[in-house]
């Protein structure tokens, strides 16, 4: 039985892309899989196809139900803020203890299992607590995603540092190639491997036809 965490150095990086990617890498390796994405913000109740959840659901073959929502991911927020901003604004509060009792619940219902985080690996969850001390409650091996923009490599050897001197596994970085980046690519790609020689390093570049079955999907599916 495999789960891990996939976190980020921020929001609209590609974690989700990478969760229903891996689902459907699985599924057509009649693996059992589950995902998870337990808080998400910015959701649109008229609209649960568009958001993470709605994309999870579709990779795992599940149908678009309340039921199957509130399943995977129970704490959702309208808006596109910071989860204990948009929970304020609600006047609701993300409980820590429930959220750490219910994903270390998630880490066994399958023999893979993804639990895929919010924002970036500091984003505040409630007024005491970050994706990070989640992260560090339920001590999952952890997917770093990150983006090739200009100013990503310091963003990851930030937060790759972080983990580390927290004591996280980092089974991987993901570098998920960012539309119309100023800086190439594959020097991008090169430079994190350069400076974190101790992680594997997998390139996700857009690829034409390779939403469903990018190759970045089996390299990283047979490591974990």
């Amino acid at each position: 039985m495999t789960a891990v965490f996939i976190t980020s150095t921020g929001t609209g990086i590609g974690k989700t892309f990478l969760t229903a990617g891996l689902v459907r890498y699985f599924r057509d390796h009649a693996r059992s899989v589950d995902a998870y994405k337990p808080v998400i913000s910015g959701f649109d109740p008229a609209a649960p196809q568009e958001s993470d959840s709605g994309l999870i659901l579709s990779a795992l073959g599940r149908g678009l139900t309340e039921a199957e929502i509130d399943r995977i991911s129970p704490w959702r927020f309208a808006a596109p803020l910071s989860p204990n901003m948009a929970a304020r604004m609600e006047g609701r509060q993300i409980s820590f203890e429930a959220l750490v009792t219910h994903s270390s619940a998630c880490a066994s219902a399958a023999d893979i299992v993804l639990i895929e985080g919010v924002g970036g690996i500091m984003v505040p969850l409630d007024e005491q607590h970050t994706v990070l001390d989640w992260m560090l409650a339920i001590r999952l091996p952890t997917l770093l995603v990150v983006g090739s923009y200009l100013g990503t490599i310091s963003h990851t050897l930030s937060a790759l540092d972080v983990l580390w001197h927290r004591g996280l596994q980092v089974r991987a970085i993901v570098v998920d190639e960012s539309l119309d980046s100023s800086v190439p690519f594959e020097d991008t790609v090169a430079t994190i491997k350069q400076f974190a020689q101790q992680t594997e390093v997998i390139a996700l570049p857009r690829l034409d036809g390779a939403y469903h079955n990018h190759p970045a999907f089996a390299q990283l599916g047979q490591r974990l």
